[in-house]
């Protein structure tokens, strides 16, 4: 009973700092308004989280499973290249969905070693998944040979955080679509030296 109770706990502090989130800044956002929210002590968020910047990473983890499921998508059906446009598509438009999850995500990057780790781990695993998808490719004739894979995949993930970073701060009137095809004739570009 008290592991559900501990979980209901952290679940609330989570929904009412990803509330907070969406109205203020993380750097404008204090923990005892945070417990007070979801109903604990200063204590119980500190049991669950050593400060904000953690909380906002334990927030990423549903952003992270979309992201894994937006690279399965490169397993199914139709060619490839179709394959990745959907699932550059499919990373833009969840994650666009959360601005304000991306926004404190940057923030927390900024300020947390530990933070910058998670996403760097979380970036590690793209980079190995799509490194294969372009060596895949290219043993294939799809793609021509090229720039190591690797150093390929993490210049295209690295451009894909930068947009992130950019639409979340962006006015509104930004061209989201435009920017979103641009960064596909980029991916397209680089792993098969065309886009048609």
């Amino acid at each position: 009973m008290s592991a559900t109770r501990g979980d209901e706990r952290r679940t609330a502090l989570l929904a009412a700092l990803d509330d907070r989130l969406q109205h203020s800044p993380l750097d404008a956002i204090n923990i005892a308004d945070i417990s007070r929210r979801a109903g604990v002590t200063r204590s119980a968020f500190y049991f669950y989280f050593e400060n904000k910047a953690a909380a906002v990473a334990a927030l990423m983890d549903d952003m992270y499973d979309e992201g894994l499921g937006a690279a399965e998508l490169l397993g199914g059906d139709g060619s490839m290249r179709d394959r990745l446009v959907t699932a550059i598509r499919a990373i833009f438009v969840g994650w666009g969905e959360r601005r304000h999850l991306y926004r404190a995500l940057l923030d927390a990057r900024a300020t947390s070693p530990g933070v910058r780790d998670q996403w760097d781990a979380f970036q590690q695993t793209f980079i190995g998944v799509l490194a294969d998808v372009i060596a895949g490719e290219r043993a294939s004739g799809a793609a021509p040979d090229g720039v190591d894979a690797r150093a390929i995949a993490t210049a295209l993930l690295d451009l894909n955080d930068r947009t992130l970073a950019r639409v979340v701060r962006a006015p509104a009137d930004f061209d989201w679509d435009r920017h979103v095809d641009a960064v596909v004739h980029v991916w397209l570009s680089s792993i098969y030296g065309r886009t048609q």
